[in-house]
């Protein structure tokens, strides 16, 4: 910076610490913006070996919530077990027959849940033993609608997570630093 004033200079790095402000700020956003968005990985049967007989596959499902983009876990046996996804008639009856997927690749197995509709997933030899289960999936909830400016004041909730905490913390730190 030789031949610079000094008022150059001070504009030089005025304009680094903007640009560095806003690199900051946009990777912030995209921050929240993943963790809006991330995919959850259920491991089917509550554990990393469910996929196994004597499992209340129903009882689960129960506890879950799946959404579009998120992962199945089978963890299994796979000498003894098999994962196959079918259509419902094939779900209740226990037949393999025109499946639509063979998941069974080595005993840990993951499937990802690809649009909002209902999974079945049944194990060749096991299903009549209760061997079976239906995953019902739904698409990610839409953005809350931005309040009406009209609209009287009401007892919203906001859910406040770490890295929003984060980003706020960043956010005010360099839109509010002073030289």
């Amino acid at each position: 910076m030789y031949g610079m004033t000094r008022i150059e200079i001070e504009r030089v790095v005025m304009m680094e610490g903007i640009n560095l402000r806003k690199l900051v700020v946009s990777i912030v956003l995209v921050m929240m913006m993943v963790e809006l968005t991330k995919a959850e990985l259920h491991y089917v049967g509550g554990n990393k070996a469910g996929w196994t007989p004597n499992t209340n596959f129903s009882e689960w499902t129960s506890h879950e919530k799946f959404l579009v983009g998120d992962w199945l876990f089978f963890g299994f046996n796979k000498v003894l077990y098999t994962v196959f996804e079918v259509n419902e008639t094939s779900y209740e009856k226990c037949i393999v027959q025109d499946f639509i997927k063979n998941i069974t690749k080595g005993g840990r197995d993951v499937f990802e849940l690809t649009e909002a509709k209902k999974y079945y997933f049944i194990c060749k030899d096991y299903c009549f033993g209760g061997m079976k289960v239906a995953i019902n999936v739904q698409d990610i909830p839409a953005p809350a609608p931005a309040p009406d400016k009209n609209a009287s004041p009401s007892n919203h909730s906001i859910q406040v997570t770490p890295v929003m905490v984060l980003a706020i913390a960043m956010i005010w730190a360099f839109l509010f630093k002073y030289y």
